[in-house]
């Protein structure tokens, strides 16, 4: 099953709202949309919502909730990164380390009071997300 064209439209405003670093509202686009698909992007739309909530709590200094989210819509994402027909997965990905820094190390590893130094949100690390279907 693909995308309808009033999906698309919904994965399109995620992207443009995504960009725009309005990530919750990015959130909300998405997860409408995942909410009712079925079919073989379920999980990378999943990875798109985890990745913008992680970016939404990181802006807002929730660390904890960042690192959650971070790490898990890695996961669903890594299986797009070769092959996404619908966004720039792989460019997305790519930049995790420069976006969540030491976030992204085990917890067990590393405690984030540990983290030095402390992690901040900066927009100029997230690359803009592009449509690759028409």
């Amino acid at each position: 099953m693909t995308l309808d064209d009033g999906q698309l439209v919904q994965l399109a405003e995620g992207v443009r709202l995504f960009n725009a670093e309005e990530y919750f509202a990015a959130h909300d686009a998405w997860e409408e949309l995942w909410t009712e698909y079925r079919g073989p992007w379920r999980n990378l739309l999943k990875g798109l919502i985890q990745a913008a909530v992680a970016l939404y709590h990181f802006q807002r200094g929730n660390l904890v909730g960042a690192r959650k989210l971070c790490r898990t819509s890695r996961a669903y994402l890594q299986p797009f990164a070769t092959e996404s027909p619908l966004v720039n997965v792989a460019d997305l990905l790519a930049n995790y380390p420069a976006m969540f820094g030491e976030l992204l190390e085990d917890p067990a590893s590393k405690e984030l009071s540990t983290i030095s130094p402390f992690p901040q949100y900066q927009s100029a690390q997230v690359p803009p997300l592009r449509l690759s279907v028409r």
